[in-house]
């Protein structure tokens, strides 16, 4: 409890040094969504809170002000110890936290049909056409400060994601205790086709999958559903939508701040399943064949290769393979070059770092990648996927062969004095995952 309290009292300083955190009050928020803030809602009594993402028609899309009120509660619900557990109805995602005598579970849930459908870039977008790049940079420092603040969180830290997950919508998810996954849960980072890089914290959970599969998912934006996140080890516990009711009133009943009791809980009305026969999990030999090169050239190549030697052969394996790899290679085509060699070496760069590392790393790309220094592909994959619908993008460079070494390295560079780097709570806070 000491140790508790000094952590605390360390992290109170950090917090005040960066002017970061805000006080909130703990009365229940139903107030209808015609307010920023109010994109968060806050269900609670004395001893239970209850966040909930309101932004339903915008599946979700996270912006600034709903990522710096998110951080705001949690900040609070950790501190409190008077909060007990909340009971949740419509659960898309919530967390459950709580490490003293009292037990917290702190549930986040989506209203509507997506959990998150990751940031609102189309808004970042006309920010970046506006000039106001300072509120472009301010978003993606608030958001990954966030992620490092759930992904270090003093008390056990339960997710469910019921719904479609993207991007930073995984960021913010995935880095807690308990992962549940659901027959709804969608999961994909898209950021290539956008001419971005899967970020906040992406780098970090994806090079830890098995193989060479984070690789496969960063650089073509694929899908993974919940089934094959319990086998790829990204969820801990599948539940059928149908029976998070179930879940939601057993959780509601405990009052306890042992993990151990809150895993025994989720297992009770856990489903056991197995990835089904066109899960691509059943190819993860042939990702390792392809993704565990050095180069994206030489990935391309592999696949290539491997779909011209599969057709020699006549038989259903090989035409399947045959189309796997196609496919695959239409996927990375459609992206941004330039984003997919980014990406390639962050996902590789992550695999020998700590969460704050790949934060900080992470929080470099974005910025560097919006300097239109080298190229503008993040404003030009937007507007051809999400504002003109074209799918044409003219990305720049428009080629594998027209990316460079430096092209690449200069979205890794340290910045300048002139450019603060992202700051961290590191002394104060250590990643569990």
């Amino acid at each position: 409890m000491q140790r508790m309290k000094a952590l605390l009292r360390a992290r109170h300083s950090f917090t005040r040094k960066v002017g970061f955190f805000r006080s909130f009050s703990a009365l229940p928020d139903y107030v209808p969504n015609n307010n920023l803030q109010d994109q968060v809602l806050v269900e609670g009594k004395a001893n239970s809170r209850a966040a909930i993402l309101n932004r339903p028609s915008a599946l979700n899309a996270l912006n600034t002000s709903m990522v710096a009120r998110l951080t705001r509660l949690y900040e609070s619900w950790e501190e409190n110890p008077d909060i007990g557990f909340v009971l949740m109805k419509l659960v898309k995602c919530f967390c459950a936290v709580s490490r003293k005598l009292a037990a917290v579970f702190n549930f986040l849930k989506g209203s509507g049909r997506a959990f998150c459908s990751g940031a609102d870039v189309v808004a970042l977008y006309q920010l970046l056409n506006e000039g106001r790049v300072e509120d472009f940079k301010s978003f993606f420092e608030t958001l990954y400060k966030f992620v490092y603040l759930q992904g270090t969180y003093f008390k056990p830290h339960v997710a469910i994601l019921d719904g479609i997950t993207m991007g930073c919508g995984a960021g913010i998810s995935l880095q807690g205790m308990f992962r549940v996954v659901t027959d709804k849960t969608v999961l994909a980072h898209p950021e290539t086709q956008m001419g971005f890089h899967p970020d906040a914290g992406a780098s970090f959970y994806l090079s830890r999958l098995p193989g060479y599969l984070g690789e496969y998912l960063a650089l073509t934006g694929e899908k993974l559903n919940g089934i094959e996140m319990i086998a790829s080890g990204l969820a801990t516990h599948y539940i059928l939508n149908a029976r998070l009711t179930l879940i939601e009133d057993r959780l509601g009943k405990l009052s306890t701040d042992v993990p151990s009791v809150i895993e025994n809980s989720l297992a009770q009305y856990g489903d056991l399943v197995y990835p089904d026969k066109e899960s691509v999990l059943h190819k993860i030999e042939t990702i390792d064949k392809c993704f565990s090169h050095d180069t994206v050239e030489e990935i391309f190549y592999a696949l290539q290769s491997d779909e011209v030697a599969s057709e020699r052969e006549e038989n259903e394996a090989a035409s399947s393979y045959d189309e796997w790899c196609t496919k695959t290679l239409k996927k990375m085509k459609e992206a941004s070059p330039l984003s997919l060699k980014v990406t390639l070496q962050s996902i590789r760069e992550g695999r020998f770092q700590s969460l704050d590392q790949c934060l900080a790393r992470e929080y470099r790309i974005t910025v560097n990648s919006i300097s239109k220094k080298i190229s503008n592909d993040f404003c030009e994959g937007v507007r051809a996927r999400l504002v003109d619908k074209d799918f044409a993008p003219k990305w720049d460079p428009p080629s594998l062969g027209d990316v460079s070494k430096d092209m690449v390295d200069c979205h890794f560079s340290p910045f300048n004095e002139l450019e603060p780097e992202l700051e961290l709570p590191t002394a104060t806070r250590e990643p569990y995952f």
